[in-house]
């Protein structure tokens, strides 16, 4: 079958910026505060993709208390930490982006973490006007892996899932483009592995951004 990808949707967190140092920080500095038991960087990072209200539940399921006083809690010391240029895009990322949008492709953003600090990033990177559209976890009734983020997207687009493609660095974001029905594209350089992306039933799986052209043959 022919492919003519015309739209891609990108994951944000480890994908198209470096915000696991932050992230893992933030995490390590409310389980401290919070008095919880020690979880593993492996532990935190492999929660990176999932919305914060589901990653208290995650990391200690056992403790309802914790449900409900994780996120608060992180979103305040987020905040504390987050200075400007602390996170950083992957390399080619903005060259790519840039490229891809004067080709005449349709970019949008569906992640996780909350709508104003995606906002918030996107205005410091200057992609305003390049992306369709952005969509934060607390956009959508269900997040990653289910397919909310991306429909959202497809439907208020008017978007093909057909020709449209999600790239992303977890399986979350693999699972969530085959649920709607999009190609999907794993990125190595973020919070997965290759062995995960691919288990997960990556269309392809690359190891450095700019790759998306050549790959997919996008011009």
């Amino acid at each position: 079958m022919e492919r003519r990808i015309r739209n891609l949707i990108f994951d944000f967190d480890g994908t198209l910026l470096d915000t696991a140092p932050i992230i893992l920080d933030t995490m390590q500095a409310t389980i401290r505060e919070l008095g919880l038991p020690a979880r593993s960087e492996a532990e935190c990072r492999a929660t990176i993709g999932l919305r914060l209200e589901e990653i208290g539940r995650r990391l200690f399921p056992d403790n309802q208390e914790a449900w409900e006083t994780y996120a608060p809690t992180y979103r305040r010391i987020f905040a504390e930490h987050n200075q400007p240029g602390r996170a950083v895009p992957f390399p080619g990322v903005v060259e790519t982006i840039e490229a891809l949008a004067a080709s005449g492709y349709n970019l949008a953003i569906a992640t996780s973490r909350s709508h104003w600090s995606l906002q918030e990033f996107v205005e410091q990177m200057g992609w305003q006007g390049v992306m369709k559209q952005l969509v934060g976890g607390d956009d959508v009734s269900r997040g990653k892996p289910a397919p909310d983020a991306a429909l959202k997207i497809l439907s208020e687009q008017g978007w093909k899932a057909e020709e449209t493609m999600m790239v992303g660095d977890m399986t979350y974001d693999i699972l969530m483009g085959k649920a709607a029905g999009l190609w999907t594209c794993g990125v190595t350089y973020g919070n997965g592995s290759r062995r995960e992306l691919e288990e997960a039933g990556a269309d392809w799986v690359i190891d450095r951004f700019e790759e998306l052209i050549a790959t997919h043959k996008l011009e």
